[in-house]
């Protein structure tokens, strides 16, 4: 029996082995809808002043958008951004589960962790750090804790949670790994746990070179990491597949910065090295190192599907197939 596309990402987070067919897809956002099927998504300030009855129609036309992606890109991950609020995600989920069931697997964002401050507080946050340890883990523990406690109710309509805090520049974290050992891992590795208690899957979203502190984010569970972002140094979907594979499913690879300025010769070859690095043994899911993010020629972001629809296959034995 042919898996739904939810199943097929199911199979990639829990590190079964490969089923015959293609590598799932996904994007932790898609912002072409205009492009592709003429429809823009709700957002913004049209939630400020709709009444009772515009939200709701605007929350269901979200929803069938939603799905209309999914079906025509062949996603197995739906990531759900556009909503007014807690309460507008949790009636938006309820609706495209109206439409589809469990067809595809829904998650939300869900981080509570430290990630890069802006550039607006960045030295506050940096002096509380040395000048304010403990009630910095303090506040960092009421985050999580409090966290958990608002995901309960999403859990109902929800499968997972996408931790989008970004830990890493190009060039490393902002963090040393000593500090992000103190200030952020015991945190994640909670946030994580709890996520996990409530059955749900968890991916780990962060850009940047985060090689020097990849063990400890693999060491805190999440089911994947998000977005094995190639453009920052050291950042190898190979040598990461070598060295984690076994413990967590990866997500992306296809550069972001070769879509918006590289040649279609880069974008083929950069496809095809994530494929054939990512697909072997499974727990691999094929995206972009970031999002489908507006600006982007829609050509662009349609090459990198054909190219798995080319070269992203697994056959019965869950073998990939061969990429030159």
């Amino acid at each position: 029996m042919e898996l739904t596309p939810r199943e097929r990402a199911v199979v990639a987070l829990e590190l079964r082995p490969p089923v015959p067919g293609l590598v799932p897809t996904f994007e932790l956002e898609f912002q072409l809808t205009e492009e592709l099927l003429g429809k823009s998504w709700h957002e913004g300030e049209e939630w400020k002043d709709a009444s009772p009855a515009e939200r709701d129609r605007m929350l269901h036309e979200n929803a069938e958008l939603y799905v209309q992606v999914a079906e025509e890109l062949d996603y197995s991950i739906l990531m759900l951004t556009y909503a007014p609020d807690e309460e507008g995600l949790y009636r938006l989920a309820s609706y495209i589960r109206q439409l589809v069931g469990d067809r595809y697997l829904l998650v939300c964002h869900g981080d509570a962790t430290y990630g890069i401050p802006s550039g607006g507080n960045m030295m506050d946050f940096v002096v509380d750090l040395f000048e304010r340890p403990d009630e910095m883990k303090r506040e960092a523990e009421r985050r999580v804790k409090e966290r958990l406690e608002r995901s309960k109710r999403l859990r109902e309509v929800v499968d997972g949670f996408a931790l989008c805090a970004d830990y890493a520049f190009n060039y490393g974290p902002f963090l040393s790994p000593k500090m992000f050992s103190e200030f952020v891992t015991p945190f994640l590795a909670e946030l994580i746990e709890g996520y996990r208690n409530m059955g749900a899957y968890v991916i780990k979203h962060t850009d940047g070179n985060i090689m020097p502190i990849l063990d400890q984010i693999v060491s805190c569970r999440p089911h994947a990491i998000h977005s094995i972002d190639m453009q920052a140094k050291e950042m190898d979907i190979k040598v990461i597949k070598e060295l984690y594979g076994k413990e967590v499913c990866l997500i992306g690879g296809v550069q972001c910065s070769l879509l918006q300025t590289g040649t279609e010769e880069e974008i083929i070859e950069n496809c095809k090295y994530v494929l054939k690095y990512g697909m072997p043994g499974g727990g691999y899911i094929y995206s972009t190192s970031n999002v489908a993010f507006k600006g982007l020629p829609l050509e662009r972001y349609m090459l990198i599907l054909e190219m798995r629809k080319k070269y992203g296959w697994y056959d019965e034995e869950g073998r990939p197939c061969p990429i030159p």
